[in-house]
């Protein structure tokens, strides 16, 4: 499973998770307030605990048929119910106390979840948001009614002094309760401001973990992939080399035999592709499957690509080819038989793709190349941009393709520290953008 995957099932399970969090709390809710009216006496509007609940319940109810037709969730998504969660509480504390109400601490779950599921960016703004919306309901509030009176009755309250009203009677901030309110509304915002912080902090990592242990993986079935080709290739050699050599004999056996200009001319051209297998499977038992021939000549960076163009063009004598070459010279390299096969098979891609024309740009600095390859051809669906280059995807299943060209050239690349895009062209056709740091194959 590839990084981007991983992120968006940890996204959908976050959600899943979120949902029975809101079922939860709604029943803490009702549960507290069926507990203060029983048995505390307190007049609790019930009309807004109601409607809260009733809207938790619509918005889990729509996220759960939602997400049993669609697995694709954002993290914008999420953010949004988060909020949402936060509206839900605000208004419940308002018609319930305000910042006196015991369960106003659940705004800090809001704020856990998003620091452990969402970027920091998302974090702080359910911070902020949660810390305003606390801070407004030391203010803007609707205090409980504690029915003291039914108890002790209006003529009792008459002659009590200030110290033995009671505590919903009095001025908050003339009182020990008062400062007590206020030292929970600081204990709040520290509590978010550092679960922001290092709760972020600390889920990023575990979300960064994860995504590199995908990676991982995801290199180590390549590597094994590459491991088994390398395998077969070292027996295919072994066992084409020896009917090559075979058709190599005879083919110059037919050329002394003939003297036709057409029949001369199309055994040179056979010649020359017996020529490219031998030498390929020459490349193949010499590199012994390593990823950089060590046994490379040294040239330059220019006459590395003009002689593997002028082979591929050997190969596919009946495409036109259009090149241009541009870079600082001269900048000596080794050559490396798997990243000439790499551009070759890259090439190969574009004109199956586009018999009629293939253009090659390639530019390099001292530090970097960039080889252009422009096709001709239909172009690639988003579907396919994102599919191309693994391992056994091919578009060219009536052309008995494996699957395996592209996937090959990428793991070259890649080994090498370079990157391989396939990129949309505006005027038609499908544009190759190979990448690759030149430190690696300097002299």
């Amino acid at each position: 499973m590839s990084a981007s995957s991983l992120s968006s099932v940890t996204t959908l399970t976050n959600l899943r998770r979120l949902v029975w969090l809101r079922f939860l709390m709604a029943a803490l809710l009702g549960i507290s307030t069926l507990v203060a009216i029983e048995f505390y006496d307190l007049d609790i509007p019930m009309r807004i605990i109601s409607s809260a609940a009733i809207l938790a319940l619509v918005v889990n109810l729509t996220t759960l048929w939602r997400l049993r037709h669609s697995t694709t969730v954002s993290n914008p998504e999420l953010f949004i119910q988060l909020l949402l969660d936060i509206l839900i509480l605000t208004a419940v504390f308002y018609d319930t106390g305000g910042y006196s109400n015991p369960f106003i601490w659940m705004f800090l779950l809001s704020i856990v979840v998003s620091a452990v599921a969402l970027p920091w960016l998302y974090t702080w703004v359910i911070a902020g948001v949660s810390i305003a919306c606390y801070s407004s309901l030391m203010f803007w509030y609707k205090p409980l009614n504690l029915m003291m009176s039914k108890m002790i009755g209006m003529d009792g309250m008459a002659g009590m002094s200030d110290h033995d009203m009671p505590m919903s009677s009095m001025p908050m901030d003339h009182t020990g309760f008062g400062i007590h309110l206020v030292g929970m509304w600081a204990g709040f915002v520290v509590a978010a401001v550092v679960i922001a912080i290092f709760v972020e902090r600390m889920a990023f990592n575990l979300r960064e973990h994860d995504r590199l242990l995908a990676e991982t993986r995801e290199k180590m079935l390549e590597n094994e992939r590459m491991l088994a080709l390398g395998t077969l290739a070292a027996g295919a050699a072994h066992e084409l080399s020896t009917p090559l050599s075979t058709i190599a004999i005879l083919l110059q056996e037919l050329r002394q035999g003939h003297s036709k200009d057409e029949l001369d001319q199309s055994l040179e051209i056979m010649t020359k592709q017996v020529d490219v297998c031998k030498q390929a499977l020459l490349s193949i038992t010499l590199s012994g499957g390593n990823v950089r021939a060590e046994a490379g000549q040294r040239t330059t960076i220019r006459i590395f690509l003009e002689q593997v163009l002028q082979q591929w063009q050997d190969r596919r004598p009946g495409i036109v080819m259009q090149t241009k070459l541009s870079g600082i010279e001269p900048l000596a390299v080794i050559t490396d038989r798997a990243l000439g096969q790499a551009f070759v098979n890259l090439l190969d891609n574009a004109a199956d793709a586009s018999p009629q024309a293939v253009e090659v740009d390639a530019n390099w600095t001292a530090t970097d190349l960039v080889l252009d390859i422009h096709d001709q051809g239909e172009g690639l669906d988003i579907s396919t941009l994102h599919q191309i280059g693994q391992a056994g995807f091919t578009t060219k299943e009536d052309m008995g393709g494996l699957g395996l060209g592209v996937f090959l050239a990428k793991s070259v690349i890649e080994r090498l520290g370079g990157t391989l895009q396939f990129i949309m062209r505006e005027t038609g056709g499908t544009l190759t953008r190979i990448t690759l740091p030149l430190d690696k194959l300097k002299v």
